[in-house]
């Protein structure tokens, strides 16, 4: 067989464990040294095996992402979620759907110092789902915003995604942070928009809280703070060049654990599960990124990446028309694979094409994490859709699939927008550098 054959039936069989849910760090790894075998020989594939999964284990770049999952997962066991989730109830709790935007809000923020999509869904589904059955919002909408805005841990930097991302393709992990910022911001508004349209032509579908006084409210902004200081320090510093994104990861971690001493509420049952769950999520990437590299090695011998890289570009199509085509590559993937293994997949195919077109890196990477955003709460892998399940276990499954339907248009909207108007990412990384 030829190695093209080979390449494609390794897709096909990659595809096929996907969907029996096995690990898919370890499924790509073994598919890879198989395939690498059947082209090359078995001694050059378990040599290929040990040296890619020894340089991912040994990679310096690499640290920086145990270093913002633990920063995360120290404001998660610190009550920080919870805080930032009052301080935006107390404004906008009285608006109809106030709740949920308040939820948008503590999504943003919390995405802020987070960088994960399933630990912001999961923190703010219990933080706020309570709440919102306690004023009667229907269940679509509450799950539906916990799960779409929870989405914005990808996107709102620091992002373990752009790390990856930069690694992977050399770029600046600090200019795709600042890319990230204003599509971000924007999303938020987009989703915010969608609540209060919904909760206009259905008002019992988010009836409005009791209003704060402005004491309360000026009160609630002390909870903030950290916040606040904790990005404008990691990433003013990311942004000005003072340090690297490893220790700006570094920082941000022993910055939260000192908020979160001084203000006593972390107990040290609370540092050791933010250690264990670090270690656990932390492996998993690892491994999805070793797994990863190995199949990519063999899909390169394969000449899979260069014949479509080749079929694409011989189309003669407007470069538009073929980034949307490639667009809806990624949304179709999100729709089965998991973002993380979606891009450590698809990169290596798709970005030498980008490249070759003209395109900026910097924006492909911002588009590529808002299109695998939309996989996280699509069916049938929606793991954003499943953590929250997990949480509010009365809610059936298809009410938060369809809750997630209007926060997915916006996302759509605003993807089709970065495609015409690529300085919605670019601007700020250009002013700053």
């Amino acid at each position: 067989m030829s190695p093209t054959v080979i390449g494609l039936i390794g897709i096909a069989a990659l595809t096929v464990f996907i969907f029996s849910r096995m690990p898919i760090g370890f499924v790509m790894a073994i598919i890879g040294v198989i395939g690498f075998a059947s082209i090359v020989n078995w001694n050059a594939a378990l040599n290929m095996l040990a040296k890619d999964f020894f340089s991912t284990f040994n990679s310096y770049s690499l640290t920086v992402v145990p270093l913002f999952v633990l920063m995360g997962q120290i404001a998660y066991h610190s009550g920080l979620s919870r805080r930032l989730f009052a301080a935006a109830y107390k404004f906008i709790g009285h608006l109809p759907g106030g709740l949920a935007i308040a939820t948008v809000g503590a999504c943003s923020l919390f995405a802020a110092i987070c960088g994960s999509t399933n630990a912001t869904a999961a923190t703010m589904g219990a933080t706020t789902l309570p709440e919102m059955k306690r004023y009667n919002y229907k269940p679509d909408l509450a799950t539906g915003v916990v799960a779409s805005a929870g989405s914005l841990g990808i996107l709102i930097p620091p992002s373990v995604i752009f790390i990856l991302y930069g690694i992977m393709t050399e770029q600046s992990i600090g200019k795709l942070f600042m890319a990230g910022v204003i599509p971000g911001l924007l999303l938020a508004v987009l989703f915010t928009s969608t609540i209060l349209i919904w909760a206009a032509l259905r008002p019992e579908i988010g009836p409005p809280g009791p209003r704060a006084s402005w004491r309360e409210r000026l009160v609630s902004l002390g909870g903030t703070v950290e916040t606040l200081l904790l990005f404008l320090g990691v990433m003013g510093g990311l942004f000005a060049g003072i340090f690297t994104p490893t220790e700006g990861g570094a920082i941000g971690a022993f910055g939260t654990l000192v908020f979160a001493v001084l203000r006593r509420s972390i107990s040290w049952r609370g540092i050791v599960q933010a250690l264990f769950e670090t270690t656990r999520i932390s492996c998993m990437i690892l491994v999805i990124v070793a797994g990863a590299t190995v199949f990519g090695h063999f899909l390169a011998i394969s000449r899979i990446p260069h014949d479509i890289a080749s079929w694409i570009t011989g189309l003669n199509l407007p470069d538009a028309v073929i980034m949307l085509m490639i667009v809806l590559v990624y949304l179709f993937g999100g729709c089965f694979i998991d973002a993380l293994a979606l891009i450590m997949l698809t990169v290596p195919i798709f970005y030498p094409v980008v490249i070759g077109l003209g395109f900026d890196p910097i924006w492909f990477g911002v588009l590529i994490v808002l299109v695998t955003q939309m996989g996280v709460i699509t069916p049938p892998v929606g793991a954003n859709v499943y953590v929250v399940s997990g949480v509010a276990r009365d809610v059936p499954l298809e009410v938060i699939f369809r809750g997630c339907i209007p926060f997915l248009i916006a996302l759509v909207a605003l993807t089709l927008l970065l495609v015409f108007v690529p300085q919605i990412a670019l601007w700020l990384p250009e002013r700053l550098h």
